[in-house]
Order: C-alpha cells, then sequence, then structure tokens
C-alpha cells in the first residue's frame, strides 16, 4: 500500500494514500514570496538573522551570560532594567546615569515580540525595582514581522502585565520620533511617523489609565512637523549624543516618581 509523509507537530507521519486526512483545526499556512529589496545592509543582515530566530525567537541567548553573573540586588538596591531596541541598545547608562544601578538590555532590531517573548529572562529574573519599557519602531518597520498599531500596543501591555504581577514598577515611554537625512531619505516612508504617533498616543492613554510613569520623549525631541529634529540624530532614527543628553532627565524624573509610587 502506497504511504504518503505527512508533517505534524514537527514530525513526520505515515498514513495511508487513500485514508480520510487527520483532523487539524489550523487553516493551510500561507506562502509570501519576498518582493521587497531591503538593500545592501539590511538584505544581509536578515538573510542572517532569520535561521538564528528559528532557534530563538526572543534572542534569549544574547544576555543570558551576562544574567547569569549579575548578582541579586543588594538590601536597599533601586535597580531598574531598560528593556527596549537599538535605541536601548545604544544608550551608555554608566555615562548618562552614574553611580545608578541600572541595567541596559536592549537588543538592536528587536520588535516587541520579541522583547516580550524574553521579558521573564532579561527583566523579571533581575529582581529590579522598575523597568523601562521602550520599544515599536522597528515593528512599523515590517523588516522582522509585521504588526499593528493595536499589536505592538498589546505586546506593550502584556510586559506591562508581567512587570505589574511581580511587584516591579513601570515607565512606558513614548517612541522617539524620526526623519529623512540626505543619507537615508527612506526612513519616514519606512518608520511610519503617523503610525508612531497613533502608538504613543495610546501609550500615554495606557500609562494614565493605569498611573504608570511616562517617559514622553517624543515631545521634547521634535520638530513642529512632528518629526525628529536634525540636531539629535546622524540616520534619522537613533539618538546622537545631544539626543540621550535630552532623553536622560526624562527618563530619570519617569523613573523617580515609578520608585516613589512602588514605596507607598
Amino acid at each position: 500500500m502506497k504511504r504518503l509523509g505527512l508533517l505534524l507537530a514537527g514530525a513526520p507521519l505515515l498514513i495511508a494514500a487513500n485514508a480520510p486526512a487527520p483532523y487539524q483545526s489550523s487553516p493551510e499556512r500561507r506562502t509570501i514570496e519576498e518582493t521587497r529589496d531591503w538593500g545592501p545592509w539590511a538584505g544581509p543582515f536578515r538573510d542572517k538573522l532569520v535561521p538564528s530566530m528559528m532557534r530563538d525567537f526572543g534572542e534569549r541567548y544574547l544576555y543570558a551570560p551576562a544574567n547569569a553573573k549579575l548578582a541579586p540586588p543588594a538590601p536597599g538596591e533601586q535597580r531598574v532594567v531598560f528593556m527596549g531596541d537599538s535605541i536601548t541598545d545604544l544608550w551608555n547608562l554608566e555615562r548618562f546615569f552614574p553611580g545608578k544601578p541600572y541595567v541596559n538590555r536592549g537588543i538592536s532590531a528587536q520588535v516587541t515580540a520579541q522583547m516580550l517573548v524574553r521579558f521573564e529572562q532579561d527583566v523579571v529574573a533581575l529582581k529590579p525595582r522598575a523597568v523601562v519599557i521602550l520599544g515599536g519602531v522597528n515593528d512599523v518597520s515590517g523588516m522582522l514581522q509585521m504588526e499593528t498599531t493595536e499589536g505592538i500596543v498589546s505586546n506593550i501591555t502584556a510586559m506591562a502585565d508581567i512587570a505589574e504581577r511581580h511587584g516591579i514598577q513601570v515607565v512606558l515611554c513614548s517612541i522617539l520620533p524620526v526623519t529623512n537625512t540626505p543619507e537615508a531619505q527612506w526612513v519616514e516612508a519606512e518608520r511610519k511617523p503617523a503610525q508612531l504617533r497613533a502608538i504613543n498616543a495610546h501609550l500615554r492613554q495606557l500609562a494614565a489609565a493605569r498611573g504608570y510613569a511616562f517617559a514622553d520623549y517624543a515631545p521634547a525631541m521634535k520638530t513642529d512637523k512632528g518629526l525628529l529634529k536634525r540636531e539629535f540624530t546622524k540616520d534619522g532614527i537613533h539618538p546622537s549624543a545631544a539626543g540621550y543628553d535630552v532623553m536622560a532627565p526624562i527618563a530619570a524624573a519617569a523613573i523617580a516618581r515609578a520608585l516613589n509610587e512602588g514605596t507607598r
């Protein structure tokens, strides 16, 4: 009798050719042909990243050694974890917050779904008093995963839910505006300023409704057209040192509020 191979739950299952199809609740997966030109940098980056993400979507391996070496907070220590993407990853916290027990857990190019996957390991397990959550700008570009405004806010909300469950104070952050530069004329089309503003509006509402501290970077860094001021960036997305100079006191004030709320 002729038999056919069928992949179910990751393992091949042999069934008779004339047997009825086995039950499966989900519909057939779609097939998508890649038509977008990702350019000379993003294309090779995605080709390298995708196979690794198939093994560890959240890229939890990146901070696993550092987490293992990090001692528990000392008595009275007000540890704060910064969770985010490249804007957090490139932020030298020791320079901008000298003497503070702040831990950087940003990973460049990550989307909020990845941040959610690694939140338990890279935030909760470190036992901070507060977490600063900044993400979403990569989601709207679609480079790693297509996500809606509602989906982005849902992922950030889920991270906040986990933090609250573990007694960790939450600081939400507005996503930085973006702008085109002479070297990168594609930024606004890819990073969708209007969608970023819509996400920020939802995050402000979420913070207000739940009493979270809110680090509102965007108003201090935008032009009257809602774009990132050129003096705060070199590539239209990431802050320069001058940009981080503006962000640091805003973050510090929001953290102080969160820690104060946590002591009541």
